[in-house]
C-alpha cells in the first residue's frame, strides 16, 4: 500500500469518525432520576457532577425546599430538594435510602445542587416517545417535553438552564 493511499484512508476514517461525532453530539441525552415517584430528566449538557448526600448546613429564613449548603469538592453550593421546590413533597424528613446532589453544569453560573431520590441512568432520543400534555394546565418555563419510555412510564423533562434562571428558584429568601 502506498503512503498516498494510506493517507487517504486514514482521512476516510477520521471524516466517518467526526460525521458520527457530530450525529451523536445533535442527538438528544438526559440524565434519568426520580423525585418523590416521579421520572425527572435533566438535559446531559446542562447536568454537572453527581455526589453523593453528605452534610448539608440549614441556612436560617430560607424556603422549605432549600435543604441549606454543602461543601462539594471545595465549593459551596446551594442544596435544593427538587421533590420539595416542585411540589410533589412536604419539606423535612431524612433524604431517602439512595438519594443524591446532582450539581448544575458550571455553565449555568449557579453553584447549585439538587437533591434528587435515585438516578436512573441515561435516557437517549431513540429510547423515549412523545407524551401528549394532561391539558391547558399551566406549568413553569423551566417545564420542558413529556416523555414516554418502552414501559409506558412518563417522564417530565426539565431544562435546568431556565430553572437556574427563573425567579422562583433564585427567590431562596423566606
Amino acid at each position: 500500500m502506498s503512503n498516498r493511499e494510506a493517507l487517504r484512508q486514514l482521512q476516510d476514517r477520521l471524516a466517518t469518525r467526526m460525521q458520527a461525532a457530530r450525529t451523536e453530539a445533535a442527538q438528544r441525552a438526559w440524565l434519568a432520576v426520580e423525585c418523590a415517584g416521579c421520572g425527572v430528566l435533566f438535559p446531559l449538557h446542562e447536568a454537572g457532577e453527581i455526589f453523593p448526600v453528605g452534610r448539608t448546613l440549614p441556612v436560617p429564613h430560607t424556603q422549605p425546599w432549600f435543604a441549606g449548603v454543602a461543601n462539594l469538592r471545595g465549593g459551596l453550593h446551594g442544596v435544593v430538594d427538587l421533590g420539595v421546590f416542585l411540589g410533589l413533597r412536604s419539606a423535612g424528613g431524612a433524604p431517602p435510602e439512595g438519594a443524591r446532589l446532582l450539581a448544575l453544569n458550571p455553565m449555568l453560573g449557579v453553584n447549585c445542587a439538587l437533591l434528587v431520590d435515585r438516578l436512573a441512568g441515561l435516557r437517549q432520543i431513540g429510547q423515549l416517545q412523545p407524551h401528549p400534555d394532561d391539558g391547558p394546565a399551566p406549568r413553569p418555563a423551566f417545564a420542558g417535553a413529556r416523555w414516554r419510555d418502552a414501559d409506558g412510564r412518563v417522564w417530565q423533562e426539565i431544562e435546568l438552564a431556565a430553572l437556574a434562571a427563573s425567579e422562583p428558584f433564585l427567590g431562596v429568601a423566606a
